[in-house]
């Protein structure tokens, strides 16, 4: 008796028609009878009587077909499992985040995440957050970190909140303190000059939103960088930028970090992926490993 045999079986059962069946199992219905002959062969009765072209069960084939299912199930749980194990050892997972994201909070979960799977490629993509939820939405990545709240509502994607973050302002250590006497103030950036992320940047929406709701539109002296090219202007002295704490910690020394007065900015990352598909084993192992991050930042709710 071979598991082959036994789909075709149940395939004739549930659409009472050998062409059907064949279609739905897709071989031809010569190959599929032969084969429904075989097994009857083997079990020693017949499995369907065709009485005038109408197919129905006989008493041998009522009993075998819930046996018949329940191992067919069995070998595709089977199967899975295997598959869920294998996952582990090879494959990949593709994971979008914002690029303060890429260089404060990620690369010691990736390399966490690859010391325990160290046959699974990770494919990183980074955008703003309106881009990462479009490739989400066509398929292209497994997961993604992103800012809420998000660009245009998704009822498409499921959202976990991770933490919350405050941002401050960073400055050249060379140049005066922008506050020497505490916090500086959203307003008091009127009179500074920026160094402003590139459009597609959430800091940026959210840097320019706050100063507009102060009454003003910011100053820029250099504009369009991606991270990195930001917080180098910022070193050469060019200007003030307003980033994510655990980017200036990362860049602690380098630049002088000054906090922003209450209420200050505060940005709220989570980890995003489809609600309609399931991300694969390796993603979802990648999964649990962001959201303890959540446990270990003292700033979530």
């Amino acid at each position: 008796m071979q598991l082959q045999q036994l789909q075709y079986f149940v395939a004739v059962a549930e659409t009472r028609h050998f062409t059907r069946a064949a279609e739905r199992v897709h071989v031809s219905q010569p190959s599929l009878s032969q084969q429904i002959k075989a097994l009857e062969k083997e079990l020693g009765a017949e499995l369907f009587s065709r009485a005038r072209g109408n197919i129905a069960l006989t008493d041998a084939g009522e009993a075998l077909l819930p046996l018949a299912r329940r191992i067919l199930a069995d070998t595709d749980t089977a199967r899975h499992e295997v598959q869920e194990l294998v996952q582990l050892r090879r494959g990949r997972v593709r994971l979008g985040a914002t690029p303060s994201l890429c260089t404060g909070l990620l690369p010691d979960v990736l390399r966490a995440y690859h010391d325990r799977h160290p046959g699974i490629r990770l494919l990183i993509e980074e955008g703003g957050s309106h881009d990462l939820v479009r490739q989400l939405a066509r398929g292209a990545l497994d997961l993604a970190l992103v800012v809420l709240p998000l660009p245009t509502a998704s009822p498409a994607l499921t959202t976990v909140e991770l933490f919350r973050e405050d941002l401050v302002t960073v400055s050249a250590v060379t140049a005066p303190p922008p506050a020497p006497d505490g916090p500086l103030r959203v307003a008091d950036l009127r009179d500074r000059p920026l160094v402003m992320f590139r459009h597609g940047y959430d800091l940026r929406e959210l840097t320019v939103a706050a100063c507009r709701a102060e009454g003003f539109e910011p100053s820029y002296t250099v504009e369009g960088g991606e991270m990195d090219a930001v917080l180098g202007f910022v070193r050469a002295g060019l200007g003030l930028a307003v980033v994510p704490r655990m980017v200036a910690d990362a860049a602690a020394g380098a630049l002088r970090v000054t906090p922003l007065a209450p209420p200050g900015l505060r940005r709220t990352i989570a980890l995003a992926h489809r609600s309609d598909v399931a991300p694969p084993r390796a993603a979802r192992e990648l999964q649990r490993m962001l959201l303890e991050t959540r446990g270990a930042r003292p700033d979530l709710p």
